[in-house]
């Protein structure tokens, strides 16, 4: 059993795809005890991603491995009453409760909140959607779907992220699933954490669309206090310089230092004095302005040299990094100093495969991934097994 930070917390999982299975990983790498409840087909991400030859007819792909892992699962059919039960059974002995159905479904299913917390008054009851949950302020999208894409839409970061023709670009991430559900994480463990003192659970309610908003807190302020809109400037930042991708012989490297004391020093490396003692690019504010001049003399400086040659230079000097792609950051000694890439069992194979590791680090109670994903109901018999209604037992998920 897990000694991180929240073992003995008990969390029932009712999530599916990516916002809401996130953020129950996170809890279940931070040492919670996850069980993650699913209907009879399953969570509709067993089968994303690649699946690798030889896996058990019941297996999954590597999405489902990537944000499941450490869980345990069972099947409960909540379209049914014995489902419902078994849920409520396992929610008087629980501490927290996620799920991220459309707004009105747990309703339907008489598995409200307000339901639940009677069964158990210390319950922390946590839910992600695209645009929220009315107890919290009723959205006109409330009913709306959404998914990564159309949140990165509405919430800003397709408006500043793109070419400087104005061609939007989302981020290559889920990021407007994986940040909600980063956010979720975080409201859990604040209301277990209040709990502790009053004895009483709440309603915790993250939406995409605001978690989105939150993250590009820039456009928010830029516009009140300048009454600019901002809109895509390539990568370029509108604030500061130099900030810019530039060219290598073999790729791209990112170099970063706007303040002042750094200029002066990326000057010096790149043997150009003249521009330290030039007064017209003498602040962030000067060189802001003169950006396209900036960038051309740095990219006439990088482009005969390697990525290698780049970083030589000015590692360790001024911020600098080498556009990456997933075989060189795996080969990078950094990730595996710093524990970011964890091996786990893939049934049937006979294989480990690779996933993102825990970027939360304890002196005293390692938040670490706690093993593979589950098979559909792989612990659905003894969790069954020890439940008191009448025909927990029986169920029986074919493979």
């Amino acid at each position: 059993m897990s000694g991180g930070p929240l073992h003995g917390v008990r969390v029932i999982d009712l999530t599916h795809a990516l916002a809401g299975p996130y953020s129950t990983m996170l809890l279940a790498d931070l040492g919670a005890d996850v069980l993650k409840v699913e209907p009879p087909q399953g969570d509709m991400a067993r089968l994303a991603g690649s699946v690798p030859e030889g896996s058990l007819p019941s297996a999954y792909g590597g999405y489902f491995q990537s944000v499941n892992r450490g869980k345990r699962s069972i099947v409960l059919d909540l379209k049914t009453a014995e489902g419902t039960a078994h849920l409520r059974e396992l929610v008087a002995d629980a501490d927290v409760l996620v799920e991220n159905f459309s707004a009105g479904v747990m309703e339907r299913l008489d598995l409200s909140y307000e339901s639940l917390s009677e069964t158990n008054p210390r319950l922390v009851y946590a839910c992600v959607r695209g645009f929220g949950d009315a107890r919290s302020g009723e959205s006109p999208y409330l009913a709306w779907p959404a998914f990564d894409l159309v949140v990165q839409a509405m919430a800003g970061i397709l408006g500043i992220t793109g070419t400087e023709d104005g061609a939007p670009i989302k981020v290559g991430p889920g990021i407007g699933d994986i940040f909600p559900g980063t956010m979720l994480a975080l409201g859990i463990t604040s209301a277990l954490y209040e709990a502790r003192g009053s004895g009483r659970g709440q309603f915790v309610d993250v939406a995409m669309y605001d978690a989105v908003l939150a993250l590009c807190e820039r456009i928010v302020h830029q516009h009140s206090y300048t009454g600019a809109v901002p809109r895509p400037e390539g990568n370029r930042h509108p604030l500061l310089s130099p900030f810019d991708v530039l060219p290598a012989v073999d790729g791209w490297v990112t170099i970063a230092a706007p303040s002042d004391v750094r200029w002066r020093r990326l000057c010096e490396l790149i043997d150009r004095p003249d521009l330290a003692a030039d007064p017209d690019l003498a602040t962030n504010k000067q060189r802001v302005a003169r950006r396209g001049e900036v960038f051309d003399v740095l990219a006439r400086w990088s482009r005969p040299r390697t990525k290698a040659e780049i970083l030589d230079r000015l590692g360790g000097q001024v911020p600098v990094g080498a556009v990456r792609d997933a075989a060189e950051i795996i080969a990078d000694p950094h990730v595996a100093a710093r524990e970011m890439l964890v091996e786990v069992e893939h049934p049937g194979t006979g294989r480990t495969f690779t996933v993102a590791g825990q970027p939360l680090k304890f002196s005293r109670t390692p938040a670490r991934p706690q093993g593979r994903a589950p098979l559909l109901d792989e612990h659905g018999p003894e969790v069954r097994a020890g439940l008191s209604l009448p025909g927990a037992a029986q169920h029986e998920v074919r493979t």
